[in-house]
């Protein structure tokens, strides 16, 4: 057993040392494009939510109407069931907005753009960003 997990110490640290830290990942269909960019800076930040699609919804309900059908006997069974899935799609409901910004930008050629972004990176007003386009639709922001 100790060897096994030596064993799986050693992999570990080899495949950390492989990883690439810094460097900026593309999607594979981006490697067929030319992609086009804007560059501007922050006027201002606004938080706004983006609604679920329906897919955290289902997949709540579904997950409730499972769990909830482990609950009980018979008709209680039934009942736990039905509440599980009302529960549970309602969760998912809300685990399936994204929290979001909408950002005012002043691009360098002095033209005005919004633009949405799911939250990760923190950008602030007055900040430079590059907003990089494949087909006239976003594909990142990312600062510059």
């Amino acid at each position: 057993m100790k060897i096994l997990n030596i064993g799986l110490v050693f992999l570990a640290l080899i495949f950390a040392g492989c990883a690439q830290r810094g460097v900026q990942e593309v999607d594979a269909s981006s490697t067929r494009y030319v992609l086009n960019y804007e560059t501007g800076t922050i006027e201002s930040i606004k938080p706004v939510v983006i609604k679920d699609n329906g897919t955290g919804t289902f997949i709540g309900g579904l997950v409730g109407m499972v769990v909830g059908s482990t609950i009980g006997r018979g008709n209680g069974s039934a009942l736990a069931a039905l509440a599980g899935g009302l529960g549970g799609a309602y969760v998912g409901n809300q685990i399936g907005k994204a929290n979001a910004q909408e950002l005012a930008v002043m691009l360098d050629s002095q033209n005005r753009s919004i633009v949405v972004i799911v939250k990760g990176k923190k950008y602030f007003v007055g900040e430079h960003i590059r907003i990089v386009k494949r087909g006239g639709r976003i594909s990142s922001v990312e600062p510059y």
